[in-house]
């Protein structure tokens, strides 16, 4: 993009919003039918776009790219074990449309609804482009997740098939995922049918009469799949994610406006070109891996790499070997991920070609300033601007990402909103905050195309979430922000993750951003107590780069570590209570779970399900109850 074409596009949205986003919709979306209303606003917060139009998601990922692009790779697969699979555009479309009749054959009809329990391998985004072909509704479950997750969204979604594999790889093991479903679907009334993909040739159980293998299914079965036309409304998937409450809540997205969404911020934020090679490391079972492998990849006819199992085998270099082998020019991944990786040192991206990067990205959480710098420095080599982009679930694709080559960089923001996007930080009364460098809610001020439409069977919970703080106006994204002098916007987390102490605002990634700019420190997660003082002490639970210190060398390092939060920040932010562990608590995602973190400050039992994270064991630390 040029710079001329950014500025015509701002300017364009604030004059003419609808007309903006109908002239986009008209441009990049092959219509069956074409819309001839942009926004119904009737019936707010449930916004509908381009509703009287028609169209097929999954012939807009593939069947239009047949005519220039049928033998471009489509998706370069790697297992973790090393094994290679290339599928053109071509074999793609063959793949999605055997699957499509597969699933048609078990009775499975527009509007059905069919849970994804995948590893990350090709038939993942197969089955994905299958349901959107036939009009099924997908809900993509992470492999990661347990029996207990997968049963509470089978249930929720009513989900009459479920798709899975015998298993798949991670860690160096296999994770059986089909025995993880046979301890759950007897309580699962409404599935009938359970597809198994033989990936790793694990045993498994079999269940004559619901239990269909893969490659069975789709032996005999022609691969073309006539495409359903569905509305521009008709949702195209569920994707579950936690809430407070910790119920998870069924977000449901719709067709052509998400689908415009994943185009968009592919060609703006990703400059995505004929040429590259993009990898996006996100797991399908995440929002990340829906918009930047599944859908906006293929949408633009890019090609992509997918890789199934982890960073870290057989060593830490095992990213930038993949870079380097398939020629990746894109690579989008998150911080948590960056700062793993930076903790092994320089040698392992330093030791492959990764001459052909041109852009890096950032997803998931903000990126603290030393990580950006590493990231920058020694994999992009100081030739590669870094998108940080922030987006939600919920919010569908990019919502503040800068431009590259166009939106100056600042480590550790996440820039400026995109074209068409009215984002703003506001107070607790919604007034809009005006001083630079004041933290308040931020929000989206008007609908855009790739929201969500609402929570599945749910739409009271819909609005009570995200639009009645502010009494229907604004979108809440349940996420603080500020805004520098500049206008650049800088995410400090979740509301709930953002301290007031002795009346102060403190953001926690403000306090995880300077112990982790700390020479001896790796990774730090910051979360509140309640404290009859100040209101609220903030608790810090550190990762060393050495081993955990113990007895003197303990003491210490607290008071060193407090005493440098207390130097960069102010003394009113120094840790009362520091923690060492051997790692933080994260899913199998690379996602520190925050609230296991604050039941341990608070002295609470943990009493919740455990097994979603990759080393359960690492809680008898934090709890001390595994002490050095």
């Amino acid at each position: 993009m040029t710079e001329e074409l950014y500025r015509r596009l701002l300017a364009e949205a604030e004059s003419d919003y609808e007309g903006f986003w109908a002239r986009r919709a008209r441009e990049e979306i092959d219509w069956i039918k074409p819309f001839t209303r942009t926004l119904d606003e009737s019936n707010a917060p449930h916004y509908r776009w381009f509703d009287d139009g028609v169209l097929n998601v999954s012939v807009n990922c593939l069947d239009r790219h047949i005519a220039q692009r049928a033998d471009k790779p489509a998706i370069v697969f790697e297992g973790e074990p090393g094994d290679v699979r290339v599928l053109t555009y071509r074999e793609l479309l063959a793949e999605v449309g055997r699957f499509a009749n597969a699933l048609r054959a078990q009775g499975i009809n527009t509007g059905d609804r069919v849970v994804i329990y995948m590893p990350m391998v090709p038939e993942a985004v197969i089955a994905m482009q299958a349901c959107a072909r036939i009009g099924a509704i997908h809900s993509v479950v992470f492999g990661g997740f347990s029996g207990e997750s997968l049963k509470g969204r089978i249930i929720d979604a009513g989900a009459t098939a479920v798709v899975t594999a015998d298993g798949g790889h991670r860690g160096g093991r296999i994770i059986g995922l089909k025995a993880i479903c046979d301890q759950v679907l007897d309580e699962c009334p409404t599935v009938r049918t359970l597809f198994v993909l033989k990936r790793a040739g694990n045993a498994i159980a079999w269940r004559p009469g619901r239990d269909i293998w893969w490659h069975e299914a789709v032996a005999d079965v022609s691969a073309d799949c006539a495409p359903v036309a569905v509305g521009s409304e008709h949702p195209l998937y569920l994707l579950y994610t936690s809430g407070s409450t910790g119920r998870p809540k069924g977000i449901q997205h719709a067709s052509a406006g998400y689908l415009l969404g994943t185009i968009l911020t592919m060609r703006w934020v990703f400059d995505i070109r004929e040429d590259d090679v993009f990898w996006c490391t996100a797991d399908v079972g995440w929002v990340t891996g829906h918009s930047y492998v599944a859908y906006g990849p293929l949408a633009c006819g890019a090609t992509m790499v997918m890789y199934e199992g982890a960073p870290t085998i057989p060593d830490p270099g095992r990213f930038w070997d993949l870079c380097e082998r398939h020629r990746v020019s894109v690579f989008y991944t998150a911080p948590t991920a960056i700062r793993a990786l930076k903790k092994h040192g320089d040698d392992y991206p330093r030791g492959h070609d990764l001459s052909r990067l041109r852009l890096l990205g950032s997803v998931g959480e903000p990126i603290n300033p030393e990580a950006w710098m590493w990231y920058y420095q020694v994999i992009g080599q100081g030739r590669c601007p870094i998108v940080d982009t922030w987006w939600q679930t919920e919010t569908g694709v990019h919502m503040i990402a800068p431009i590259p080559g166009i939106v100056a960089l600042k480590p550790g923001s996440c820039t400026r909103p995109l074209p068409g996007i009215v984002a703003d930080v506001v107070d607790a009364e919604g007034t809009p905050v005006t001083a630079p460098d004041e933290g308040g809610f931020l929000v989206i001020k008007r609908p855009w195309p790739s929201m969500l439409r609402t929570i599945w069977g749910d739409p009271e919970r819909y609005r009570e979430t995200y639009w009645e703080r502010f009494q229907n106006r604004y979108y809440v994204s349940g996420d603080g922000a500020r805004r520098d002098a500049d206008g650049y916007f800088w995410v400090m987390g979740r509301v709930d993750d953002v301290l007031k102490v002795s009346g102060h605002r403190l953001g926690t990634m403000e306090i995880e951003s300077v112990l982790v700019a700390h020479p001896l420190i790796a990774e730090a997660a910051v979360v509140g107590r309640p404290d009859e003082l100040t209101g609220e002490a903030i608790c810090a639970f550190v990762v060393p780069r050495g081993p955990r210190p113990s007895g003197d060398e303990r003491a210490a390092l607290i008071a060193e570590l407090r005493a440098w939060v207390g130097e960069k920040i102010g003394p009113i932010a120094k840790p009362a209570d520091i923690r060492f562990a051997d790692n933080l608590p994260k899913t199998r995602s690379g996602k520190i779970m925050r609230r296991l973190l604050r039941a341990v400050a608070r002295g609470e039992t943990v009493d919740e399900d455990v097994s979603t994270l990759e080393n359960p064991d690492i809680l008898r630390q934090l709890q001390g109850h595994d002490p050095q």
